[in-house]
């Protein structure tokens, strides 16, 4: 069967599915989309539902109040950092309490936290928290006794002013702590295994354009007071994978990248491969509510080349593969299940996606639909190399939905990898894939020159051969000629 013919078959199949079922995205408060090529919104089926909210009354804990921070760790076991009541809640899998956190001892005496903003937790079970307003990051066992404290950090580097104030944390395997901490534009600060300060990671480059150096140079004094300076912006969330590459986001409406991937080195080493930058939203309103650009406030690797950014201004989820390309995007603000008020953390347990909204004083569990477990199938065996496994993956995703490009764009680089570079051309042509257009393009072009090479020399040779049959012959009759007049 041709391309084409495969490519007709495959949006009856989903015109067909669509009138049999109504679309998953139907039982959702929000709309599933992407971008295309031409920063066009594309609507998809729903890769999550909402399936529960859990609150502190349903857990027995009592109402959470201004939570701002929760963890989830690789075998399930969930860490809620209630900050406006001073407390960690400990779950296990099942969602079941195991203790709650509400103080530790500290040099004979009984001690507190004080809006405590982040919370992270060890292969370990240690539990790191950025006890914000005291000004140092806490580290507890899983039962809750005081490890080390770590706070007034001093070094040559930092200023004779400086105010430790911590806002987010993560550690490495090897002991290693990473800070996000409020004014600290240098980058995410990082210590050790024993609490020293050891520099900082992940500096944001200053970008500016030449008008707005030419305005600056313009401009009077009292100008030039009113203008936004040229000064890097904060780090907002931070997270970390298997391998110790430390995930970032930031919130600068000039920079297109908001999302880091630090490695050892503290360099940005993200993928981003996409027709886009991986930034949130692509289009978006320039004036009145919920105006500008994404404001990515939390990150979380989902593992297979994936990660999920949470965007608070407009209260969106937005999944990314390894190469920086958007595989979707679903959320929004309001008050049904399933939509926030004021989103400031998302974790996976398992299968599912969780969201902490401060706003609702609840956290919103999400299950995956058939089309998002697809996506995540097929995306995880592209990233783990399995490419033949997942072509046939990505072709029931565009059963279910046959203007995904991504799919087209997986399936042609399969193809390509196979070295059936003219059908990869097709695929890479319906997924607006030029880069890869390109090199399949140039590989069939090679292919099709080799093949018709024995062809072209024989050819030839057969040019060559009349050509020099057709001079002798030439010469013999002039000869002949020149012999006759004389």
């Amino acid at each position: 069967m041709s391309v084409h013919k495969t490519i007709v078959l495959a949006a009856i199949l989903s015109l067909l599915a669509a009138i049999a079922a109504p679309a998953a995205s139907a039982a959702t408060p929000y709309e599933a989309y992407t971008y295309n090529y031409y920063e066009e919104s594309v609507p998809l089926p729903a890769p999550y539902v909402p399936e529960k909210a859990v609150t502190g009354q349903s857990l027995g804990v009592g109402s959470f109040n201004q939570p701002n921070d929760m963890f989830v760790t690789e075998d399930g076991f969930i860490y809620i950092l209630d900050s406006g009541n001073a407390r960690i809640i400990a779950l296990d899998p099942q969602w079941r309490v195991l203790r709650t956190i509400d103080h530790f001892e500290l040099d004979g005496a009984e001690n507190k936290f004080a809006n405590p903003s982040g919370i992270f937790v060890s292969e370990g079970k240690e539990i790191y928290v950025a006890d914000t307003d005291k000004g140092r990051v806490v580290i507890l066992t899983n039962e809750g006794k005081l490890i080390r404290v770590v706070d007034n950090p001093q070094s040559e580097i930092l200023p004779p002013d400086f105010k430790f104030v911590p806002l987010k944390v993560t550690a490495d395997k090897a002991g290693r702590i990473f800070v996000v901490a409020r004014g600290m534009y240098e980058g995410i600060m990082q210590f050790d295994e024993t609490g020293r300060f050891m520099g900082y990671v992940g500096t944001i480059k200053v970008t500016t354009n030449p008008a707005d150096r030419l305005w600056r140079a313009l401009a009077t004094d009292a100008q030039q007071a009113q203008m936004q300076l040229f000064i890097p912006t904060e780090f907002a969330s931070v997270d970390i994978d298997r391998k110790g590459f430390v995930y970032a986001t930031t919130i600068d409406i000039n920079s297109t990248e908001t999302i880091k991937r630090l490695n050892p080195s503290g360099q940005d080493v993200l993928k981003r491969f996409g027709h886009y930058p991986p930034r949130g939203d692509i289009r978006y309103r320039l004036l009145g509510n919920n105006a500008g650009p994404s404001k990515l406030v939390d990150i979380k690797v989902l593992g297979g080349g994936m990660y999920v950014a949470l965007d608070s201004l407009r209260a969106r989820l937005f999944a990314y593969n390894d190469e920086g390309e958007l595989l979707y995007a679903f959320g929004g603000r309001g008050t049904q299940l399933g939509v926030f008020n004021t989103p400031v953390a998302v974790e996976r347990v398992a299968d599912q996606l969780v969201v902490l909204d401060r706003g609702k004083n609840n956290i919103a569990v999400f299950k995956p639909t058939r089309f998002g477990e697809l996506v995540g199938a097929a995306t995880t065996e592209h990233y783990n190399g399995n490419t033949d496994r997942s072509v046939g993956i990505w072709r029931e995703v565009l059963r279910m939905n046959s203007n995904f490009d991504i799919a087209y764009r997986g399936i042609g680089r399969s193809l390509l990898m196979q070295k059936k570079n003219k059908e990869a051309m097709a695929y890479f042509k319906l997924g607006m894939d030029r880069k890869y257009y390109s090199t399949a393009f140039k590989r069939y072009r090679r292919e099709v020159m080799q093949e018709q090479f024995g062809n072209g020399m024989t050819a030839l040779m057969v040019l060559l051969f009349a050509f020099v049959a057709y001079r002798i012959v030439r010469k013999v009759r002039v000869r002949r000629s020149e012999r006759r007049e004389a």
